[in-house]
């Protein structure tokens, strides 16, 4: 029988280059086209991220403003989605949503040749929050809200859509930065499922709907959402530590915590828990902060395992009024930037990614008549 467990879900195992991401990489950690993730959440924006990951430099300002300007007037979704996402019921589960409105999409804007792909890719950038929003506003408030904001960013978009006013400075620059930490990660899962797609010559729209199923799965997006429920059963610190080590005790898991690639840390979380640390001062909060540093504390001392990126981005949504149930949709109105990028750069030198297996079944049988088969 074949050793499998070495190349078990492909761990450690080459499968392409790109030149978009660094994950993990001695000395550079994450970076986006060569930038360290920290220089990008200090002092960018989404929106020169966006352009950074999907046009390969960061803009100048004259390029910056023309591309605000074209993600703003595809924010609009057709009358025809919008029907299609009133029919989806108000309890599916969101990033079935998102995977329904995308593949609609692609029905009403099909994309019959690679010449537009950039197009396609910013059209999918602007208009994914709309379908998000339009949806949850639908279901939850019974309002069919204009989609066509007029603000600047997708973190001013998404946040005055949800909420049906401008929002603040400070929750706008907050989900800004969360969207530039979530913006692209190599050859993770949604993202390989994507390039896969995409090397059999399909299109855009089918390349994004299976790297949204993949992502809709437990063991890949919605770690934010799970972190936050957990850190909702407890009412303190003390608490936290007590119910935390009961977990343990039963062997319950505990989402949120280590990475498949990372060892150490995550270079992301730092950044979140400063932000939901100034959130949680804003709100006057004094447990959900507290809670969620007991709970790291209890994970780093009995396990060795440390905060990853969606544990703390889970409480800074909450404190900006984001539904527990819209995170994991959020994660893809940023990650369809390194999505795309990667679907457009598998293009640029593609080949079929059909990779062997390893045949643990039995040897060669004779074939047996059914009527002798007992």
């Amino acid at each position: 029988m074949a050793d499998t467990k070495k190349t078990g879900g492909l761990a450690g195992v080459t499968a392409g280059q790109t030149a978009l991401c660094t994950v993990g990489k001695e000395g550079a950690g994450l970076t986006y086209c060569g930038y360290d993730i920290d220089d990008l959440a200090d002092n960018a924006t989404f929106m020169e991220v966006a352009y950074l990951l999907l046009r390969g430099d960061l803009p100048t300002q004259g390029e910056l403003d023309a591309y605000i300007a074209k993600i703003k007037a595809n924010r609009g979704l057709p009358d025809a989605l919008k029907t299609v996402l009133e029919m989806i019921p108000g309890d599916a589960h969101p990033m079935d949503v998102l995977r329904t409105g995308v593949s609609f999409l692609g029905n009403l804007e099909t994309e019959r040749d690679f010449s537009g792909q950039e197009d396609v890719a910013d059209r999918l950038f602007a208009c994914l929050p709309s379908m998000m929003v339009y949806w949850h506003r639908f279901h939850a408030d019974g309002e069919r809200i204009d989609t066509e904001t007029d603000d600047d960013s997708i973190s001013g978009h998404i946040l005055h859509m949800l909420h049906g006013k401008e929002p603040s400075r400070l929750h706008q620059q907050s989900l800004d930065t969360t969207l530039i930490l979530y913006a692209e990660h190599e050859f993770n899962a949604s993202t390989f499922a994507g390039r896969v797609i995409t090397g059999t010559l399909s299109d855009m729209h089918s390349a994004v709907t299976g790297a949204i199923g993949a992502l809709r799965g437990p063991l890949h997006g919605g770690a934010n959402e799970a972190a936050m429920e957990l850190i909702q059963k407890f009412d303190s610190a003390e608490a936290a530590t007590k119910g935390v080590h009961e977990m343990l005790a039963n062997k319950d898991l505990i989402m949120g915590f280590g990475h498949r690639v990372y060892t150490t840390s995550d270079p992301r979380n730092a950044i979140n828990k400063r932000m939901s640390k100034r959130l949680a001062g804003e709100a006057g909060d004094t447990v959900l902060f507290p809670v969620s540093e007991a709970i790291e504390k209890v994970m780093w001392d009995e396990k060795k395992l440390f905060a990853n990126a969606d544990f703390y981005a889970a409480t800074v949504y909450h404190f900006m009024g984001v539904p527990t149930y819209l995170f994991t949709p959020i994660f893809v109105c940023s990650r369809i930037t390194g999505w795309a990028a990667h679907i457009m750069e598998q293009r640029a030198n593609n080949k079929l990614i059909r990779p062997a297996a390893d045949y643990i079944g039995p040897d060669l049988k004779p074939w047996v008549p059914i009527a002798e088969r007992g």
